[in-house]
């Protein structure tokens, strides 16, 4: 039943999507504290924490890669 659904690969599509919104999400982020700028709304008290991007964007990087590696396994 869940072959003639096809969670197996959209598990592994939503794997690889998750983990790519945190690479460029991040990858932004550091982009845009580079630059100077600061997201609109957010209090001047509030810091960029470029080690939390960088842990993020490895996790995604990882949950991208495994993500890719498993639709390419099938």
């Amino acid at each position: 039943m869940l072959d003639f659904i096809g969670v197996d690969t959209l598990l592994a599509e939503l794997t690889v999507a998750l983990g790519l919104a945190l690479v460029i999400g991040n990858g932004l982020a550091f982009y845009k504290a580079r630059r100077g700028q600061r997201p609109e709304g957010v209090d001047e008290s509030a810091e960029f924490r470029p080690s939390r991007a960088g842990f993020l964007m490895a996790a995604g990087f990882l949950m991208a890669m495994w993500g890719v590696a498993s639709i390419l396994s099938r």
